[in-house]
């Protein structure tokens, strides 16, 4: 007997990370005056917009590598050699 081995589909960590994605920059835009204020003062506070763009960087790119996962958009695994 032959088994097929399907990979499943993440769904779930697709919403999950969208969800985050969605709630994260929900808040920076309702909450802009108090963001800008943090950034404004120097100090530790510059800071603050790295560790957002990393934070946004991350969840949206989990989010978007899970959606073509689930679109069954797959980078190529076959090696192509160039002459």
């Amino acid at each position: 007997m032959a088994s097929s081995r399907t990979k499943k589909k993440p769904y779930g960590p697709m919403i999950l990370m969208g969800g985050i994605s969605a709630v994260i920059y929900a808040a920076l835009l309702m909450n802009q005056e108090a963001v800008n204020d943090y950034m404004a003062r120097g100090g530790i506070y510059a800071f603050i917009p790295i560790v957002i763009a990393f934070l946004v960087s991350f969840v949206h790119g989990s989010f978007t590598g899970n959606f073509w996962t689930v679109l069954g958009i797959e980078a190529s695994k076959k090696k192509t050699e160039v002459k």
